[in-house]
């Protein structure tokens, strides 16, 4: 039973992590109903740039966030301004193209614009495991997690009850509607890919905390897809929901089924992405499309 919890604590942890990146997808498709497939390497140079704040320019860990913050939001904010306006009224496929190039280019361009630059950032706290009713639990770990659902609930808070996250639901549901009273929708697409980068470095920076390696937050990109689609492509609750549930299933997977099944862990969650497809398509909070006839 000790194991269970064990596992069943780990995969929660994780999952909230998830959650957190998530929401950087989710922002930018409830507003636009873009998709962005370079969510993994937007958070992969906002960990790097953190890094490379601490590492490099000697700065504390706040001044390391706020540079690497500044830096990813200019670089959305250049990029949703001299592409993506450009790409408006185009057909879908054209944003998934560009995305998907942009991805690979900051993926090559990062390792060699910061060459030297260690990819892992590690919190100021003590290594060993803090005992939680018997569950041996790692510092970073629940710190990390925590900080994760903390600005996961923010994020919710702004959009359910700031003056701008009214603005971006209302162009969320009809941009021409939103446009006829006054709202400035090219300005708000650019709130909402600043708030992606913010998002994603702060997401990034802590899966490097638990998981090392900053190249390898790019993966968590793909872990991200699932959770946002079984969650429901614009709603964050259901990006939540699902984050920490496949989270806890993949923990799971991995202590019982990949000692007998090696690797299930890395394909459960797409296991889990049929099924939801199947049964509900439009995930568990998501709202259907109705069209009037």
């Amino acid at each position: 039973m000790s194991f269970f919890i064990s596992l069943l604590v780990d995969g929660l942890l994780a999952g909230a992590i998830y959650a957190l990146i998530a929401l950087a997808f989710v922002v930018v498709y409830k507003t636009s109903r873009m998709i962005n497939f370079a969510l993994g390497e937007w958070a992969m140079l906002g960990a790097r740039l953190v890094a490379t704040g601490l590492h490099a320019a000697g700065l504390g860990l706040a001044s390391a966030l706020g540079l690497a913050g500044a830096g990813t939001v200019g670089a959305a904010l250049g990029f949703n301004r001299l592409v993506l306006q450009r790409l408006v009224g185009r057909p879908l496929i054209s944003v998934i193209m560009v995305t998907l190039g942009l991805g690979m280019v900051m993926r090559g361009a990062t390792p060699l614009v910061l060459v030297g630059i260690p990819g892992a950032t590690a919190l100021p706290l003590p290594t060993d495991p803090i005992g939680v009713y018997g569950v041996p639990i790692a510092p970073g770990r629940l710190v990390a997690a925590v900080t994760a659902l903390i600005c996961a609930a923010a994020v919710g808070a702004f959009f359910r009850w700031s003056r701008t996250g009214l603005a971006l639901r209302a162009i969320a549901d009809d941009q021409q509607t939103a446009m006829a009273v006054g709202i400035d929708v090219d300005r708000h697409f650019g709130i909402a890919w600043a708030l992606m980068a913010a998002i994603s470095v702060l997401g990034g920076t802590l899966w490097t905390f638990v998981a090392g390696s900053g190249l390898g937050v790019v993966l968590v990109g793909l872990k991200v897809f699932p959770i946002v689609v079984v969650g429901g492509l614009d709603s964050i609750a259901g990006a939540i929901v699902a984050a920490l549930a496949i989270g806890a299933l993949e923990s799971l997977t991995a202590g019982y089924l990949d000692p007998v099944v090696g690797g299930s862990s890395g394909v459960i969650s797409y296991l889990v992405l049929i099924a939801m497809l199947c049964v509900r398509p439009y995930g568990l909070f998501g709202r259907a499309d109705v069209e009037r006839i």
